[in-house]
């Protein structure tokens, strides 16, 4: 199961933006375990000066657009867990600035903030390998629009890459 096997009805076209991130060959049981080194890797990298620095005073630091990617992998998998198992219940949204200040991200070290990303990465890699590619197809309702649960794994995928982007273009280019 690839990108390229997504339907777009398969999702509300606001996701585009995240689901495009990824190589339309990525396989996505592979790309979680492939996805979780890359992130990890890209973490340790950053010089631990840039950890809380934030391009504008609006804007999420390092860690805190780290701990944002933790957040938003729980809440996607949780979306993609229940409609996998058919559960045609919409899903509500979330607000992810809310999330942020209540995390205290900055004040977490960046060895426990990519602990708690190994885990939940290791947490979601478990729960796709209980799905069947079957069950991924269907289609549910997460914030008043369609998703399959294969959309909304694919969306963390994309999630992901879309951050980095932003990392490396707006919080490490000297």
């Amino acid at each position: 199961m690839t990108v390229k096997d997504l339907n777009p009805a398969e999702y509300d076209s606001y996701y585009n933006q995240y689901i495009l991130k990824v190589s339309s060959n990525t396989e996505l049981r592979k790309g979680y375990e492939h996805g979780k080194n890359s992130i990890i890797d890209f973490f340790k990298s950053i010089p631990k000066e840039k950890y809380t620095y934030r391009y504008d005073k609006d804007k999420w630091s390092v860690k805190e657009v780290l701990q944002h990617l933790i957040d938003t992998e729980r809440i996607f998998m949780y979306r993609c867990f229940r409609i996998s198992r058919k559960d045609d219940t919409p899903l509500a949204g979330y607000d992810q600035n809310i999330y942020i200040k209540p995390s205290n991200a900055d004040s977490k070290s960046m060895e426990s903030l990519l602990k708690e990303y190994s885990v939940t990465r290791d947490y979601s890699i478990n729960i796709l390998s209980s799905i069947t590619d079957n069950d991924l197809l269907f289609i549910g309702n997460s914030n008043g629009g369609p998703m399959s649960g294969r959309a909304a794994a694919f969306t963390i995928l994309g999630h992901e890459k879309w951050h980095i982007e932003v990392l490396k273009n707006k919080y490490l280019k000297k």
